[in-house]
């Protein structure tokens, strides 16, 4: 009797503190969770049948009001501060790399572009990328169309 409650408390309490480290240290749906989640469960599960029914409500009830308080204790304490975010980064990509070139010029892909790779535009090596069709490295391209900071080529018939 004393080795089965000593057996129903290790699982529970296993499986809780899994559960807890999930919320709080392994965000997602991960092993950890899932295995404290089964352990959980086999703890009530053997509770009910080592101990009997009204026992093992007791300890579903247990279970769930522990695991319940856990949670909200997770959420409710300042664990989760430690793990967001709170600067925003406003760095930009290429902000002071203004290209020289005009839609219509022509060059030829230095790598393949499927969809995007590099081409060489007067003697330069730009990023460029196509419209959805994949071009071999040495194909002559033309740029149809410049938006941003991307150069959108087609392949020359």
């Amino acid at each position: 009797m004393l080795l089965d409650w000593i057996t129903v408390i290790s699982l529970v309490g296993i499986g809780l503190l899994l559960i807890v480290v999930e919320l709080i240290f392994v965000p997602g749906t991960t092993i950890v969770g899932i295995l404290g989640f089964i352990l959980t469960a086999i703890g009530i599960w053997v509770g009910y049948a080592a101990l009997g029914t009204n026992t093992g409500h007791l300890i579903l009830a247990a279970t769930v009001l522990l695991g319940g308080l856990a949670f909200f204790y997770s959420f409710r304490s300042d664990s989760w501060a430690r793990f967001a975010l709170k600067e925003q980064n406003r760095g930009r990509v290429n902000e002071d790399y203004q290209h020289a070139l005009a839609v219509g010029e022509e060059g030829k892909t230095v790598s393949a572009l499927r969809p995007q790779g590099r081409a060489l535009f007067a003697n330069q090596h730009h990023e460029v990328q196509t419209e959805g069709e994949f071009l071999a490295p040495n194909t002559p391209i033309r740029i149809i169309r410049l938006s941003q900071h991307k150069i959108i080529v087609e392949a020359i018939s």
